[in-house]
């Protein structure tokens, strides 16, 4: 059974696969650019950790508590594939995916101070050269950037996602389904846009934005907000549409 989620990373694979799909302008000059084909790599590599790894099946929850970011955007994909319903506020989740784990305070079920576990707890290192985490991981944090390269570049489901399970839930208290995602919470775009994310916008935004985009075939500039806007980076990444 299919889902908006995994047609959409279908036509990203299949269509103008070649195309820059996703950007991003991090700090200290950082630019990242995924095509099609590699954003699915990226995504189907990290499915394959998520559910061989970590036994992750349809209608469990993780949370994403990333800044917006083009890794980010992999775990929203992988986990929306996967049939997985993301948490970007509030406690309750199965999974906790996050560029800070020391703020847990370090048992292997991932514990945080107010008394939340997880199945398991993945510690992303946000600059796009790290191979691995920089320094130590405490109490049984998965290091993203170590793991997921063992994984298969092609993600192949060992149960269908629930076309009605909730896929997220949006910060006006809208819960939106898996077979809804790019209906109800997708942000409405030209056809074909090449669009500006600031990250300083926030994660839902972002996520919103992203898949709006590439609904309608286009793809997206993300920019941290240490990066400022100039017209030469407009020009040279070729931003129009809205």
């Amino acid at each position: 059974m299919t889902t908006p989620a995994i047609q959409l990373m279908n036509n990203l694979r299949t269509g103008n696969s070649t195309a820059p799909r996703l950007t991003w302008y991090g700090p200290e000059g950082e630019r990242v650019e995924l095509s099609g084909r590699v954003l699915d790599n990226w995504v189907a590599k990290t499915s394959n950790l998520l559910q061989d790894e970590l036994d992750a099946e349809p209608g469990m929850k993780i949370s994403l508590a990333l800044p917006p970011h083009w890794k980010t955007m992999v775990w929203a994909l992988a986990a929306w594939q996967l049939g997985l319903e993301t948490v970007l506020d509030g406690p309750g989740a199965d999974f906790l995916v996050t560029a800070d784990p020391d703020r847990l305070n370090g048992n292997t079920a991932g514990q945080e101070p107010a008394g939340q576990t997880y199945d398991a707890v993945i510690a992303v290192a946000l600059p796009a050269l790290a191979m691995r985490w920089p320094g130590e991981l405490t109490g049984g944090c998965l290091d993203y950037a170590a793991e997921v390269r063992l994984h298969g570049d092609v993600f192949l489901a060992h149960a269908d996602p629930d076309p009605l399970a909730r896929a997220i839930s949006g910060s006006d208290g809208r819960e939106h389904r898996q077979q809804d995602l790019l209906e109800g919470f997708a942000a409405s775009h030209d056809e074909g846009v090449r669009l500006h994310i600031p990250a300083a916008d926030g994660l839902e935004a972002a996520l919103s934005n992203a898949l709006g985009a590439w609904k309608q075939d286009g793809s997206v500039v993300i920019t941290h907000p240490d990066v400022q806007l100039t017209d030469k980076l407009l020009a040279a990444e070729r931003i129009h549409g809205s």
